[in-house]
């Protein structure tokens, strides 16, 4: 299954390239993620709960970050596990492009899904991963946004909204997400 995409960020380049590479900030923008892991530089291990059509699981999974060129690009590998649920694993491509005034981030991901989940079939694993891919990056977005423009000293920070977990049927990347594109890691996270 291959999964290209596209998504715009408000964002200089290099605060999203950091930003996809941090553990915290995505653990909090990956929706139905419980928890996310750097086991080294260029490795993390996450667990993510989904639901795709009638197929709900916990995936455990994990990703390794390769062909690393900051801040413009890296792949994205990684496989997971959902017991009965089945498997995923692939990897994304991710590459960041300064475009009016903000970041472009495009991703294409190639991934493979068996079990129940394969049995769901491709449309409603690539609908479930775009809807999944627009929440993380709608999190990405405010979360990195905020972070970049601290409140005025008289103001309470804004509280940032954390990914829901998923339980809704998809239409969107979500098998394959796993790997962020974040996409990223995201889209590859959902994958697992």
């Amino acid at each position: 299954m291959k999964i290209t995409d596209q998504v715009h960020l408000p964002l200089p380049r290099e605060q999203v390239f950091a930003a996809l590479n941090d553990a915290d900030i995505l653990r909090r923008v990956i929706p139905g993620c419980e928890s996310l892991e750097r086991i080294s530089e260029t490795e993390f291990e996450a667990t993510v709960s989904a639901k795709v059509g009638p197929v709900k699981a916990k995936f455990k999974g994990s990703v390794r970050l390769s062909d690393l060129d900051p801040p413009e690009s890296y792949t994205i590998n990684g496989e997971g596990k959902g017991g009965a649920a089945g498997f995923a694993k692939g990897g994304a491509r991710i590459t960041l492009t300064e475009e009016d005034g903000g970041t472009r981030l495009d991703y294409a991901v190639d991934a493979q899904v068996g079990g129940k989940l394969a049995q769901v079939g491709a449309r409603l694993i690539e609908g479930s991963a775009k809807k999944l891919a627009c929440e993380f990056f709608g999190a990405f977005e405010t979360l990195v946004g905020e972070t970049a423009s601290p409140p005025a000293p008289d103001q309470a920070p804004a509280e940032v909204p954390v990914a829901p977990a998923i339980t809704h049927r998809l239409d969107v990347d979500v098998p394959v997400v796993l790997a962020t594109a974040a996409a990223v890691l995201v889209a590859f996270l959902m994958a697992l």
